[in-house]
């Protein structure tokens, strides 16, 4: 079994939280533009710096429309995460958004993914193979059609929302239950029979252990301000001990 990429998440441009999530030694980092607080030049400086530190940088962009899609990849990432798609209609639509002509329907757009010179007839093709498209199975609709979204040629992988899932589904706050098992393993197995990754925020153990049992790709292990409230509440505890 191939051991997964593990994941931090972040939700503001936080230069030194990147700094050390790299020197912890992890391999992806997570922009969540859609709950988080990033505008264009944040991530025009913040893509290429965390790329400079050796990690792999994916996007989950604000919404599943083209501007936002085309801006994160034009400004460097390695993939993008495609909140808020429901059926695989949707999927093939946005996603090719992602995808350079003839796979998709992306903008070309001169500078850094072009060495800031131009491209010839093979860059496209390379381009399209090197960054990922990452539709987010989220909603229930979205569930029943993962076999066809993994089919698309413009779908490289999937990502997965568990809370949302859950609460989509009429659940309201996540709880990990049957549902979530099935519905995770079910996507997990849809993945390796269509050969691509699939991936997903895994904040407690058990969900890491599903994940890391049914052969995720990455792995999300720890939110930005999780890690702040965890960090701090630990230490003032540990300090409180120490009191008469």
């Amino acid at each position: 079994m191939t051991a997964p990429r593990f994941a931090a998440w972040f939700s503001t441009p936080n230069v030194a939280g990147i700094e050390i999530v790299g020197r912890a030694g992890y391999d992806t980092v997570i922009f969540d533009v859609e709950h988080g607080n990033f505008d264009l030049a944040d991530l025009n400086r913040m893509i290429p710096f965390t790329k400079s530190l050796g990690m792999t940088m994916l996007v989950k962009v604000g919404a599943p429309e083209r501007s936002p899609i085309q801006q994160a990849l034009d400004f460097g990432a390695d993939g993008v995460i495609i909140p808020h798609i429901l059926d695989v209609a949707q999927a093939a639509e946005v996603c090719g958004l992602a995808k350079l002509p003839p796979l998709g329907d992306r903008s070309l757009a001169g500078g850094r993914t072009m060495d800031y010179i131009g491209f010839d007839a093979a860059w496209a093709g390379t381009h399209n193979r090197q960054t990922l498209c990452l539709p987010m199975i989220e909603d229930p609709a979205a569930l029943d059609d993962v076999e066809a979204i993994l089919a698309l040629d413009v779908v490289d992988g999937v990502f997965v929302g568990p809370g949302d899932l859950f609460a989509r589904r009429g659940g309201g706050g996540y709880v990990f239950d049957d549902f979530s098992d099935r519905s995770l393993r079910r996507i997990a197995a849809a993945a390796r029979e269509a050969g691509k990754p699939w991936m997903m925020p895994a904040w407690s153990e058990v969900e890491q252990r599903l994940a890391i049992e049914e052969g995720a790709h990455t792995i999300g292990v720890m939110q930005e301000f999780t890690a702040l409230r965890v960090a701090y509440s630990g230490a003032l505890e540990k300090a409180r001990t120490l009191l008469p």
